[in-house]
């Protein structure tokens, strides 16, 4: 698995008006295929009257997936411009629409590349662009004496406490940066003097800016 990627934060849309022609770039997060079409039908379905509907997308952890379609546009100008801004920004998992109303005045296909890359840039921009990090999950099960001394140990070691749970103990699932998975391991069963039951829980992707976790 890769340990890091970027990708955008959630939605985005910016308009751009070019020689009367308005463009709108729409941008979303998409795990699957199945996900950026229903996101391209969204904006299909929302802009059935628009002059094109022109799409891309990139998913899969080495970018498997990659789609890019013009829609009556001429070939090579919408839908690979916008593939192509996806790619030259590194991102994974992201479809980005561009929507166009004809405004009369001809673009030339030169014209027309640089506008939907334009126009898919400030959607991706308006999204924001983030990196998500692969994180191990590890449960720490302790006596509550304890709860004060593992809280501050994980904290100091940069990594977050996603849920705690209190019951005849008090069991915390904590979210570790994977290569310090074991070093992380070691500090808590030294801090606890091998009083903490420690267990692996599954990885996940997580977002962090500025040293917070944001989501999962």
């Amino acid at each position: 698995m890769l340990t890091s990627y970027k990708t955008i934060k959630g939605y985005g849309e910016a308009t751009t008006i070019i020689k009367k022609s308005e463009f709108i770039g729409y941008a979303m997060p998409a795990e699957t295929e199945e996900a950026a079409v229903a996101f391209i039908q969204s904006i299909q379905k929302k802009h059935w009257d628009a002059t094109h509907n022109c799409y891309a997308y990139q998913i899969g952890p080495h970018d498997e997936f990659q789609k890019s379609n013009d829609d009556g546009e001429p070939s090579g100008t919408a839908g690979k411009p916008i593939l192509e801004v996806i790619k030259r920004k590194v991102l994974k998992n992201v479809v980005v629409v561009v929507t166009r109303y004809f405004g009369g005045i001809m673009l030339g296909a030169g014209g027309l590349v640089r506008a939907y890359g334009q126009a898919a840039d400030a959607a991706l921009q308006a999204a924001g662009i983030v990196t998500r990090s692969l994180l191990q999950t590890v449960h720490v099960e302790i006596d509550y004496t304890w709860l004060g001394k593992v809280e501050h140990e994980t904290l100091q070691a940069g990594c977050f406490i996603d849920q705690t749970e209190y019951a005849d103990r008090v069991r915390l699932s904590v979210l570790v940066p994977v290569e310090e998975t074991e070093p992380y391991r070691k500090r808590i069963a030294n801090a606890t003097h091998g009083q903490a039951e420690i267990s692996l829980g599954d990885p996940v992707y997580a977002l962090i800016q500025e040293g917070k976790l944001l989501h999962k």
